[in-house]
């Protein structure tokens, strides 16, 4: 039985080496789930290094590909990438003046790697196209071209947006990456105001691809019905991701991974079994001696999770019996809060991180730490500031940072507590067994 889906049209460049462009486009559209079709602009032969030829398709080629998909499929967004010359650029606003749906407008200038993608007499050619977007996504470089104002901060990027929704543009996405801020914000202006979008500045120069990304990604949501700012919302975080787990292809800095999101769906039900069975060797094993008085969790991180809702845990802990250990209940996502955020902020420093245990701390699992084939580390509360003491839940996070700073991933993390909060080791590790070998190697040497 076939399935009706939502359809999706972009109208950019094609990448050879698929990290941008239609390449780019076509996964993220697959990866949120709907139907992408293409009209290629121009070919270019470009790798991870810089783009070395680009060729720029006939107006009547381009033309009858857009034709081609209007006439046959029912279209429900359009996104523009590279456009290359003034007589594209033309096409595509002329084109898109008659159409009735959402459109997305990235105005792909200069490629990642500093390779210029328009041809300068076509920036002005630009302002036609912008009065035809529902959205328009400038960085900052592209910003200043469009608009001649050169934004040095939020400020300066809400009065871009301004002046582009000025321009005929429905809104305006002013992308913050190169602004100097500790967070990136990225201003989302309209007629009736701003709305800042703050989320982690990601210390990687794997970006190439990023921009078709965050612009693909808002075109398929809006295609599937989403409002405006809760599909750029959406769409922002599945770039984050895209972003943060790049994938190591070719000789330069890598491409940002367009499936980052599919692949973390798909592999849910897998972590939490794996957490079931964590927990089972450990019920087995009856490590018992292991239990802090605050229970015991296990908790296991999709490959590229992002908050604890991708963390699965034991819901209700793990607790002493008078026969051994015992699971309160079940596996589910989100059941852990301190453990999952511990592991969370580690996977900031080591991303291969995905399981974790809370342990009992004392001075003989001190000295059982001696069986590990790594070293551990640990934190002092006595010099956690006292804005991060006061905000609930933030201390896992921010001894984590403390732990995972040096130069060798840790074992295991010694917490001593403080007043009213028990001492507590945690074991870390990237793959269940190697987990469960940790654990039960502290546990035999006690």
């Amino acid at each position: 039985m076939t399935r009706r889906v939502h359809t999706v049209l972009t109208i950019a460049g094609s990448d050879s080496g698929a990290g941008a462009g239609i390449q780019a486009d076509l996964k993220t559209f697959a990866a949120l789930g709907v139907y992408g079709t293409s009209a290629i602009t121009a070919i270019t032969a470009q790798n991870t290094q810089g783009v070395a030829r680009s060729h720029v398709l006939p107006t009547e080629e381009i033309d009858a590909q857009i034709d081609a998909v209007m006439s046959d499929f029912d279209v429900g967004a359009i996104k523009t990438g590279m456009l290359a010359t003034s007589e594209v650029v033309e096409l595509v606003a002329g084109t898109l003046a008659g159409q009735e749906v959402p459109t997305v407008i990235d105005p792909v200038m200069v490629a990642a790697t500093g390779d210029r993608l328009l041809e300068a007499e076509a920036e002005r050619a630009y302002e036609k196209l912008i009065a035809e977007a529902t959205v328009v996504t400038p960085n900052v470089d592209e910003a200043t071209v469009l608009t001649g104002i050169e934004p040095a901060d939020t400020d300066d990027a809400r009065e871009v947006g301004e002046k582009l929704v000025e321009m005929g543009a429905e809104t305006a996405l002013v992308k913050g990456g190169h602004l100097p801020t500790a967070e990136v914000e990225d201003v989302l202006v309209t007629d009736g105001g701003a709305t800042v979008f703050e989320h982690a500045r990601i210390d990687t120069e794997a970006t190439h691809g990023s921009g078709c990304t965050l612009a693909s990604a808002i075109a398929a949501r809006l295609a599937r019905g989403e409002d405006l700012e809760e599909a750029i919302e959406g769409a922002l975080d599945f770039m984050e991701r895209a972003v943060r787990y790049p994938l190591d292809v070719g000789e330069g800095p890598g491409s940002v991974h367009h499936l980052a999101h599919l692949r973390n769906r798909a592999e849910r039900e897998p972590t939490a079994e794996e957490v079931e069975r964590i927990v089972e060797r450990f019920v087995s094993k009856n490590v018992r001696k292991l239990v802090p008085e605050v229970g015991m969790n296990v908790v296991g991180a999709t490959p590229y999770a992002e908050g604890v809702d991708e963390i699965a845990a034991v819901e209700g802990r793990i607790t002493r019996t008078m026969a051994g250990i015992s699971p309160n209940r079940g596996v589910r996502f989100g059941a852990s809060s301190h453990v999952a955020r511990f592991l969370l902020a580690a996977r900031e420093f080591e991303s291969d991180l995905r399981f974790a245990v809370n342990c009992r701390f004392d001075t003989d699992v001190e000295t059982a730490l001696d069986a590990l084939s790594a070293p551990a580390a640990e934190f002092d509360r006595a010099s956690e500031p006292a804005d991060v003491k006061q905000e609930e839940g933030s201390t896992m996070g921010w001894g984590a940072r403390q732990a995972f700073g040096g130069d060798e991933t840790p074992a295991a993390v010694i917490d001593r507590g403080e007043v009213g909060k028990e001492a507590i080791l945690k074991v870390v590790a990237s793959d269940p067994e190697l987990l469960i070998e940790r654990t039960l190697a502290v546990h035999d040497a006690l």
